[in-house]
């Protein structure tokens, strides 16, 4: 068979590996199978081992599409290998969505032409004809063959037909039949995330396989063989306390995942099928297009589904972190020949997450109108969805690469090369002298025991054991402990800001409101009768996402600070109230009667009307959530009595005013808002407009979002204060001390994170900070890079002119010997320029990489991107962040440290119950502690190995050998109490780091 090109899978994507194609060869098989034979099973242990020689050496190539088995290598660094082994699969369509029921007009509703009648026998009999679909599985995925492509592919969902927002509605919101739910299940399989606890037993022969443990088991039989009982005795003794204490670790850590996942994996939901009917059903037996009802007291979503009709409130915390509830609204339905509205186009989980419940976020409440049920439509299910995947990284890590580890295997090599030289040596030296061949075997393979000592394993493991434990009593929990070794080497720490470095709520500085295109002074409070019916006071009281949750005010907390400000009374629509009416039934938000002003009634007739007059309550219309692409969320609102309804907008301050009358904008605008954002403030916009008459509350329910965040009035500023914790400064300047060098990544403003990390000692005083602004290619134009200094504000605050353009010339050579910069420096840059920096000047990313500090409005693929870069300039990258968004690069890092216990962070290495940066610095000190015992036990391992390799080698010489009694002595009396009690003693009391790390881990 004609040898083909290398296929790959997961193009672009973090598990991206190539495949090639194989089939069984029976002669090769028979060969191997005398080699294990002949071998005593040592070769079917090898080719265990390493799965490349087992395909290699069973199997002759073929192409992918005719394979039998697979041999997949991942493109990483690791270059892992994998088996997987093809199978066959008879359905009766080449695909999930394809049309089951040619007669009827049922597959109308999940988006497929039904085909026209068969008008004779032949072409019944062709349709129904089974189709052989291929795939095969690997790490809980499924890889089906597509023959349009000539490649495996995963089917991860509804997603994969690229569907349009009104496709939904139109063709998927009715409901599957059992025939096509049956269908689908074949190839999107149970929806269960199932995390399998291994048994016992087989998590044994898993960890027995381990070529030191063969090893070991070699050892003893040959010392037993020799009659060295006791000895034997002793290592069998250690090899099972070993193991014991392996796989209990291994099986808990199993437990507590099958425990997470499997807590609500599987409940009893209520379906609907195409005839209108509602079924009962267990999750498990969900797939892709089948329409979901959410019951009104919440639930636990056991699949990705989007909102069709209704509005639920969702705690996602087991996906971002945050606690904070969400507001999820059903899917814009524009019509088919509706263009420029929301949701005209592909619907896609990341564009619309607003509208998407998550699998494993719970929905607290739901929101109904005229009795319609608030149904949503399965996308995803099983280990497709969002908590699939989370588990999947969990279950499937990338393995660590640590030189120490790396080093080791390099020097046992050695040693068996020494070992291979005492082997010939015994053998020569016996035969010379006649020995018994049975001693001969016993002597020339009992001086490789001796040589690579077996107990190295478990001496190697004794300073992270001990380590483990002083962590558990600091509030410091590991679920990896081979990790602690690693921060022993970290000397570069990524910090999140909000939460890790500052406190996790945010104060009301104060508030700037504009009047006739120019700022006021700044106001400490809001909630007074002057400002109660002002536009400023509105747009805070409205534009919100907060809800209540059994009658308190729930919701994100710059929302919760904003509108409590304010003072005003949210009351929202009840349960009857929604039933009864439509779907624009609003939301009110009010004053409190004090702060309104006293009206004088003139009859008793008149009080009615004139407590309606005096009132100012507003109730919002439309919603338009907060989207962090657009960096804004508006409301349409509308006041008691009033016949045309007003849009409020509130954003990140840029965006704002982009969207803002130029004439309304003052002209100092960015040298206030740039004087807020360098004192560390957090700053939100404010705006207003007055929408057109023609609006009606019915099309304001279906309009772009565009159409109404436009021509806006600006309003002005909200200052919020976020407080560094009182921890910070001090953790810093023992990491700054101890030269291990730190950076700041964020989702925060650039000028804020800058401000910030001046504030906490991340950037000192003196130093200089570039902001590297990349502009990607537009019209023509090539990208470019622009840099500017950021004054510091402790001298330049109050200067007309706060950029200085510079040029760096990095291409040149290195910055640092650049005339132009005398001083320490520091580079800033946004996500957005990252991500241009990355795609289009490649040969600078890690020249930034070795200064930059401050990396604000970072995205959490953006994060873990960053964490990979500075592994590639041979840092050892230690992340500290909250759990919010910062899951993917806390996995990446060399260690990760988690200050949340929410669920989110059990992918986290480390999770520390203190809330605050000081675990960072007691994470490095016990990992530098592990590593110097473990390093230092290697080398009096080895040493010793040799001295008794020499003694024993010289006693052969003379005929002689060391007594049983004498092996035990110094293998257990001597050496094992040393290895066991070396790092017992707990760590000194000064809790600074050292600057000058020990000279072991310079070798390193």
């Amino acid at each position: 068979m004609e040898k083909e090109e290398l296929k790959i899978v997961n193009r672009g994507l973090e598990d991206e590996m190539e495949v090639s194609g194989y089939r069984l060869c029976h002669w090769k098989l028979a060969l191997v199978v005398v080699g294990v034979v002949c071998t005593g099973g040592f070769l079917l242990l090898l080719l265990y081992w390493m799965p490349e020689w087992s395909v290699k050496g069973t199997c002759t190539r073929t192409t992918v599409r005719e394979a039998e088995i697979l041999l997949l290598r991942s493109t990483d660094e690791f270059k892992r290998w994998f088996r997987a082994k093809v199978r066959v699969m008879l359905t009766s369509g080449n695909n999930p969505f394809h049309s089951l029921d040619p007669q009827t007009s049922s597959s109308v509703a999940n988006g497929h032409t039904p085909h026209s009648p068969p008008h004779d026998a032949l072409r019944k009999c062709v349709e129904n004809q089974p189709v052989q679909i291929r795939y095969f599985s690997l790490h809980s995925t499924k890889y089906y063959w597509n023959d349009m492509i000539q490649n495996f592919e995963v089917l991860k969902g509804l997603e994969d037909l690229e569907v349009t927002c009104s496709s939904i509605h139109a063709h998927h919101s009715s409901g599957l039949t059992p025939d096509q739910q049956n269908h689908r299940r074949l190839f999107f399989g149970v929806n269960e995330i199932e995390v399998k606890v291994p048994s016992i037993f087989k998590l044994l022969i898993k960890e027995v396989l381990n070529p030191f443990y063969i090893f070991q088991l070699f050892s003893i039989i040959l010392w037993s063989a020799d009659e060295y009982y006791y000895y034997a005795s002793a290592i069998v003794l250690m090899s099972v306390i070993s193991i014991a204490t392996s796989l209990y670790t291994i099986r808990k850590q199993y437990v507590m995942l099958h425990d997470m996942v499997a807590s609500h994996s599987v409940v009893r939901v209520s379906t609907c099928r195409p005839n209108n009917e509602v079924e009962e059903a267990l999750s498990t037996d969900l797939v892709p297009g089948d329409v979901l009802i959410i019951p009104a007291n919440g639930t636990i979503m056991p699949c990705d589904a989007v909102l069709v009709s209704g509005t639920c409130i969702v705690n996602e915390s087991m996906l971002t972190g945050e606690s904070v509830p969400v507001t999820k609204t059903n899917l814009p339905n524009p019509g088919e020949d509706e263009k420029g509205v929301e949701g005209a186009g592909v619907y896609s989980i990341e564009e619309h997450k607003r509208h998407t419940l998550f699998c494993g976020t719970q929905v607290i409440q739901t929101r109904f109108y005229t009795g319609e049920l608030v149904k949503a439509v399965v996308v995803r299910t099983g280990f497709s969805t969002a908590k699939g995947q989370l588990v999947r990284s969990i279950l499937y890590p990338k393995p660590t690469d640590f030189k120490l580890y790396h080093d080791a295997y390099l020097f046992l090599l050695c040693l068996v090369g020494v070992a291979g030289v005492g082997f010939l040596y015994t053998i020569v030296l016996s035969i010379l002298n006649q020995v018994p061949a049975r001693t001969i075997i016993i002597e020339s393979l009992d001086i490789i025991t001796i040589t690579i000592p077996p107990a190295l394993p478990a001496a190697m493991t004794a300073g992270i054991v001990y380590a483990q434990r002083r962590l558990k009593r600091a509030g410091i929990f590991c679920i990896s402990p081979q990790r602690i070794n690693i921060c022993g080497q970290l000397n570069l720490v990524c910090f999140d800001k909000t939460g890790t470095l500052t406190e996790d709520g945010l104060d009301l500085w104060g508030v700037q409101r504009v009047e006739n295109s120019s700022f006021l002074l700044p106001e400490e409070r809001v909630c007074r009768e002057a400002l109660v019916k002002s536009q400023f006071v509105s747009c805070m009281a409205t534009c919100h996402s907060l809800t209540k949750l059994e009658g308190v005010l729930s919701g994100d907390p710059l929302d919760l600070k904003m509108f409590e400000a304010t003072g005003w009374i949210l009351e929202e629509p009840t349960e009857e109230e929604t039933s009864l009416h439509n779907r624009i039934m609003p939301t009110v938000v009010r004053p409190p009667r004090q702060l309104l002003p006293e009206t004088v009634v003139s009859s008793t007739q008149d009080i009615e009307l004139c407590e309606l007059s005096s009132s100012h309550d507003i109730g919002i219309v439309r919603q338009f959530p907060f989207s962090s692409a657009l960096q804004r969320m508006s409301v349409v609102a509308r006041l008691l009595g009033e016949k045309r309804m007003d849009a409020y907008l509130k954003g990140a301050p840029e965006v704002v005013v982009s969207l803002c009358k130029k004439e309304t904008v003052p002209e100092n605008f960015s040298e206030v808002l740039e004087d807020y954002t360098k004192q560390g403030f957090r700053v939100i916009a404010l705006a207003h407009r007055r929408l057109e008459s023609k609006l009606t509350w019915h099309k304001v329910q279906s309009i772009n979002r565009d159409q109404i965040e436009t021509r806006m009035d600006f309003l002005g500023l909200i200052i919020m204060q976020n407080k560094l914790k009182t921890e910070t400064p001090g953790v810093l300047e023992d990491l700054r001390r101890a030269n291990i060098r730190t950076v700041m990544v964020t989702g925060d403003n650039m000028l804020t994170a800058v401000s910030v990390a001046r504030d906490c000692g991340m950037i000192p005083p003196q130093d200089k900070v570039i902001i590297a602004n990349a502009v990607p290619p537009k019209d023509g134009r090539s990208a470019r890079i622009d840099w500017h200094y950021a004054d510091n504000p402790a001298t330049q605050a109050n200067k007309g002119a706060h950029f200085e353009v510079v040029d760096i010339g990095l291409e040149e050579g290195d910055p640092e010997d650049s005339q132009i910069l005398p001083h320490t420096y520091h580079f800033a840059m946004s996500g957005r320029s990252f991500t241009v920096i990355t795609e289009h000047f490649q040969d600078l990313v890690q020249k930034l990489a070795l200064h930059g500090t401050v990396f604000a409005r970072m995205a959490p693929d953006q994060k873990t991107q960053l964490v990979e870069v500075l592994q590639s300039v041979d840092y050892f990258v230690g992340m500290c962040g909250d759990g919010a968004n910062d899951c993917g690069a806390l996995k990446r890092a060399h260690g990760g440290i988690s200050l949340s216990e929410l669920e989110a962070s059990v992918a986290s290495p480390f999770t520390s119950r203190t809330p605050n940066i000081s675990c960072v610095p007691s994470l490095i000190r016990e990992g530098r502690a592990a590593l110097i015992t473990s390093f230092c036990v290697f080398k009096f391992m080895a040493l010793y190995s040799i001295i008794q390799y020499i003694s024993v080698t010289l006693l052969y010489s003379i005929f002689s050998n060391l007594g049983d009694f004498q092996f035990l002595f110094i293998d257990v009396a001597i050496i094992l109490v040393i290895v066991f009690t070396s790092a017992l003693l707990p760590l000194g009391a000064e809790p600074g780091l050292v600057r000058e790390v020990d000279p072991c881990l310079r070798c390193l």
